[in-house]
């Protein structure tokens, strides 16, 4: 009996090395301008060629501006050296590359399921840790350093050790203003920072099962945050349907042949896993993180902890560092902490789902005054679908900023950057000391959270103003 990890697995070894590592086929391999250019400067002094160019894909992310009409023009030279040369990569070595300008760009883990590049049993591996947003299709997605990098472009192979394997079943019903991201914020809080380390995580339940396929790609996004190296959500007719049509998806007799194989992908009824965990839906609130890291949350009608009541040293010295940065003092109510900015995007929840949940928020409603709200949709292709709907509109006539599509906020590594001392309400997937600026302050939620914090001013509870609206 296997589990769905093994059956990948198995099917990709293709030399084992030890009683832990294999050498194994990876089917795609996604770049970005951030983590590849050592990888490619490596490539050419070595005089190597790139094994299977066709297996490539390279997306334009973490760098490029957002600001709301699209330029090539980046106001940061090295970020654009960056971005030159990554195209210039791509062009030598003959990969397909999605530049800032291409009607496909967005955040690669947005990019590549919107084009049906991801596809059930594969394994894809990126320079990028949330890879394992493709584990929502089935696939097994993983991210790599830079050496790796150029050793998968060279052979299309990596050296891989094998991981444990843990179920996480969710039961029940979702409770009223709860989504994926409080799910998988509680399943990081349970297992903590480091808890899922060394495993792949296998997301089933009836919750998971009736999760819209954004919903699973967020389960399978953030769980890395709690150390895990790969997602799993064996892919059923809601996947299928998702992919169906796509550009780099079979078509014709090549479909009816690849979803008879997928169909094939699941864990088998006796698998046995090395950890179980079940969650029971109904249990769970909405979150929001109260210090530096993404495990250390609290219920929307909860108060910020006190380290005095933390037993464990190590712990409570970690407490105390993160109200310190956060500026936070033990027992204040959740919603009675005040926010003077706003952030909605991310590979985490930048879907036209999250941006559709926001807008219902939204709607009629204003940004409250010395709020700054932006709404950086994952994708062109989420902007436009968006348009169509007429979410911009909704954002803009509440104040919020509608951009274009990137990481942006979500790690500052652009020119969308908090001040030191800013205190932000974001959909994003991490809260670590300067991840949106030096000095910044975040606090993670769900995209409908985001959007009650931003009208309110403060941190507030969305199930009040859904029973309200």
């Amino acid at each position: 009996m296997k589990t769905l990890y093994e059956k990948i697995l198995e099917r990709h070894i293709v030399r084992e090395l030890d009683a832990r590592h294999v050498l194994l086929y990876i089917d795609r391999h996604i770049l970005n301008e951030y983590t590849s250019p050592q990888a490619f400067a490596g490539l050419r002094a070595a005089g190597r060629r790139v094994h299977r160019p066709e297996a490539c894909f390279g997306v334009v992310d973490h760098v490029n501006p957002t600001e709301p009409h699209r330029s090539r023009r980046i106001g940061d030279s090295q970020a654009s050296r960056q971005v030159d040369y990554f195209e210039a990569n791509c062009d030598e070595f003959g990969i397909e590359y999605c530049g800032i300008l291409d009607a496909r760009q967005g955040i690669e883990h947005v990019v590549v399921p919107e084009q049906g590049i991801v596809q059930p049993g594969m394994v894809i591996a990126c320079g990028d840790s949330h890879t394992t947003t493709y584990g929502a299709f089935g696939a097994l997605g993983f991210g790599i350093g830079t050496s790796e990098v150029e050793h998968l472009l060279a052979t299309q192979t990596l050296v891989y050790e094998r991981l444990k394997g843990m179920r996480v079943t969710i039961r029940g019903r979702l409770p009223l203003g709860v989504t994926a991201k409080d799910l998988v914020m509680k399943i990081i809080s349970v297992l903590g920072a480091a808890g899922a380390t060394g495993f792949t995580v296998e997301f089933t339940g009836p919750v998971v099962t009736e999760l819209q396929v954004a919903g699973r790609m967020t389960l399978c996004n953030m769980i890395v945050e709690a150390g895990a190296r790969g997602a799993l959500i064996a892919p059923d007719e809601a996947a299928l349907r998702f992919l169906m049509g796509r550009a780099r998806a079979p078509q014709g007799d090549l479909w009816q042949r690849a979803t008879a194989d997928w169909d094939t992908l699941r864990s088998d009824p006796d698998a046995v896993f090395d950890r179980e965990l079940l969650l029971d839906a109904g249990s769970v609130a909405p979150l929001v993180s109260w210090g530096t890291s993404p495990d250390q949350v609290v219920a929307i009608d909860g108060r910020i902890p006190d380290p005095a009541a933390e037993a464990d040293p190590t712990r409570r010295s970690g407490i105390e560092r993160a109200l310190a940065y956060m500026d936070l003092r033990p027992g204040t109510a959740v919603q009675d902490i005040r926010i003077d900015h706003a952030f909605i995007g991310s590979c985490t929840n930048g879907r036209l789902e999250d941006l559709r949940a926001a807008a219902t928020i939204v709607q009629g409603r204003k940004v409250a005054p010395g709020v700054r709200a932006m709404v950086v949709p994952g994708s062109t292709q989420v902007r436009r679908e968006a348009e169509a709907e007429g979410l911009d509109r909704i954002f803009t006539q509440a104040g919020f900023e509608w951009r274009q599509s990137g990481c942006s906020l979500c790690l500052a590594m652009n020119d969308d950057v908090l001040p030191a001392g800013a205190r932000c309400a974001s959909s994003t997937n991490r809260n670590f000391e300067g991840r949106q600026g030096r000095g910044a302050r975040t606090h993670l939620m769900s995209p409908a959270m985001v959007a009650a914090a931003a009208v309110a001013g403060r941190i507030a509870d969305v199930r009040a103003i859904r029973a309200g609206s």
